[in-house]
């Protein structure tokens, strides 16, 4: 037996993963396990998960991957602020003292992680080509073209070539500072979003804006080639030297300061958000051209945290020349974990790999399970009241037919998902036919901004009935964006298209009713699909399948199960705090069902507050 600790750490979403024989065992973001959201700090916890799930050891490991260089990073950082001195003095003197005590250090720190008995080789992996692993070895193509994007590791921000097999080979690259990431993450932080968690968001509020910024930012900030390529003029931009990401002349070109967070969204947000989305794609559309051109593949496979812009990748697949595209579902940081050990196994051990045609991410279910007896257990000892379905399609009929009724949802089953998509897992769901879902779930269950879409789930084998998609293709983790089929849309009215254009209250606007699915379709006409089949998610593949039956409508809302400023919910207690701290109608704890005005009324006021006090918010 060979087993392979991949770990990820110290920037953004720490994580493990472990794959034990070639085989992809178990694997968790370190948030969801010490709720603190994109923990950055060693991944102990889901570190002591994956060694649990296997039933091993720290010293049954082998091999622990790390997911980049410190070294190399570190020489990035110093020769960075060597070329600014001495204006960036102050990110200089609050970053060397982090590295200087553990970043640089990861070797030891590593090692006292494990304990002193555990001889296991050390593995350090150019960040970019964690990636790389992590989008080609669980994919289902025996070869493909590899593209990886993100903001930046050691010096690479974008990096493309080919895997074959078992090896994968990066041939051409981009580097920093000239960075597609973090030009994203410039406007993401003008707009007034938190960078690396806020991207999102500025994907989200682009179409209730219009790109009339984009000959300006090609103008001023970027010098795009034809082959995708492109040179940035930092003098625009402060992230080199400084602790934000635009500086003075950039607030001078787009009319004034960035926006203080939580602020009012004026329409020049909305503007620049649509903006840079236009250029993002663009450039995503003429580096997939060229990386087709130089590889001659068919397929591609993608990872990075650009490629969680699931717009861009719905534009090239729809656009592009490749046949199909696979994208690690934990795309950012945490995936390198994954993509680390799995390059050890394939690449340095040399061992085989063969594809069947689908993927080996199991679902990406690949966290933490509570069996029903760890679950009734919990609701006992704490005197909550439930309902048991012991037949699993009991349980969905009971579940669809309350989504009939208007209820929300928490959906809790089988193994957490690994990535920062809820796939069904940790879910909350509701139906998608009900004009006031989406404003009901942003405001008083996600307690986030009101212009935030929601993503529908549908089954598989009817998706291209629904959205613009064709029959072969499937998104199975919520990574790709189409349109709702015009046979799908109602008409608007003149006064709704007024208030869609131009009201400044977004909530007015993201209430227009435009197709029979107004919870999951967002201004554009536009949805974030997830794809179900029966092998990869078979109980949340049952509920649809009863729903459909019931409504004619194979598609139900998904988001994920938390609120803002907390991670996706991992054990019963997590979610249950969760639900009582929302307007959540009903709790699905594997098969077991709890209402909310049960609860209520069953629960004594004393495990409600010490329920409702644990569950804080950033």
């Amino acid at each position: 037996m060979t087993a392979i600790l991949g770990l990820s750490a110290f920037y953004h979403d720490s994580a493990a993963a472990l794959v034990v024989d070639g085989q992809i065992v178990a694997a968790a973001q370190e948030e969801r396990f010490t709720r603190k959201k994109h923990d950055p700090g060693f991944p102990t916890h889901a570190m002591a998960y994956c060694l649990k799930a296997a039933g091993l050891n720290p010293e049954d490991i082998n091999y622990v991957a790390f997911y980049e260089k410190p070294l190399t990073k570190f020489e990035r950082l110093l020769e960075t602020y060597l070329s600014f001195v001495p204006r960036g003095f102050k990110s200089f003197s609050l970053a060397m003292p982090l590295w200087l005590k553990e970043k640089l250090f990861m070797r030891k720190l590593i090692r006292r992680e494990l304990g002193s008995g555990v001889k296991a080789r050390l593995v350090f992996l150019d960040h970019h080509e964690s990636h790389a692993a992590s989008a080609f070895f669980p994919s289902p193509h025996d070869e493909a073209a590899i593209l990886t994007l993100d903001g930046v590791g050691e010096w690479s921000t974008a990096t493309f070539g080919v895997g074959k097999g078992n090896k994968i080979q990066l041939t051409h690259q981009l580097q920093f500072p000239h960075s597609l990431g973090l030009l994203y993450s410039a406007f993401t932080y003008y707009c007034g979003f938190r960078v690396n968690s806020g991207e999102y968001k500025l994907m989200g509020l682009a179409p209730y804006g219009h790109p009339i910024h984009v000959d300006a930012i090609y103008k001023h900030l970027i010098d795009l080639k034809p082959d995708g390529s492109f040179w940035m003029d930092m003098s625009y931009f402060n992230y080199c030297q400084g602790l934000t990401m635009t500086g003075p002349r950039f607030h001078e070109l787009f009319g004034g300061p960035p926006r203080d967070p939580e602020s009012a969204l004026e329409q020049r947000h909305m503007d620049l958000a649509a903006s840079i989305q236009v250029v993002t794609e663009e450039i995503m559309l003429r580096i997939g051209r060229e990386v087709h051109k130089q590889t001659g593949m068919r397929n591609l496979v993608m990872a990075g945290g650009v490629a969680l812009n699931c717009v861009g990748n719905g534009k090239l697949l729809s656009q592009g020349p490749f046949e199909s595209i696979w994208i690690q579902p934990a795309a950012g940081d945490a995936g390198g974990a994954l993509g680390a050990a799995l390059f050890v196994w394939h690449q340095l051990l040399e061992k085989p790999r063969s594809s069947t045609g689908r993927d080996t991410q199991r679902g990406s279910f690949l966290g933490p399970s509570y069996s029903a007896e760890e679950i009734r257990g919990f609701l006992e000892r704490e005197g909550i009241a439930f309902d048991c379905y012991e037949e699993k399609a009991e349980l969905a009929e009971e579940t669809a037919k309350l989504l009939c009724e208007g209820k929300i949802i928490g959906w809790f089953q089988g193994r957490m998902e690994f990535g920062p998509r809820a796939l069904g897992g940790r879910s909350i769901l509701g139906d998608p036919r009900s004009a006031k879902m989406q404003a009901t779930m942003n405001l008083k269950i996600k307690f986030r901004e009101s212009f935030r879409p929601f993503a529908p789930i549908v089954l598989a084998e009817e998706a291209a009935e629904w959205f613009a998609m064709k029959p072969e293709w499937e998104s199975p983790y919520m990574l790709l964006v189409f349109p709702v089929l015009e046979k799908r849309r109602v008409p608007i009215s003149a006064v709704e298209w007024k208030v869609m254009e131009s009201d400044p209250d977004l909530r007015q606007r993201v209430n227009v009713v435009r197709s029979t699915l107004p919870a999951v379709t967002h201004v554009d006409y536009s949805a974030r699909v997830q794809t179900v089949d029966a092998e990869r998610n078979p109980r949340l593949h049952e509920l649809l399948t009863v729903f459909h039956a019931l409504t004619g409508c194979p598609v139900l809302v998904n988001t994920s199960f938390n609120v803002r400023g907390e991670s996706i919910v991992c054990t019963p207690e997590d979610a249950y705090r969760c639900f009582l701290a929302t307007e959540m109608d009903v709790l699905v704890l594997e098969n077991f069902v709890l209402k909310k005005d049960s609860v209520q009324h069953k629960l004594g006021t004393q495990v409600r507050e010490k329920y409702l006090a644990q569950f804080q918010l950033d």
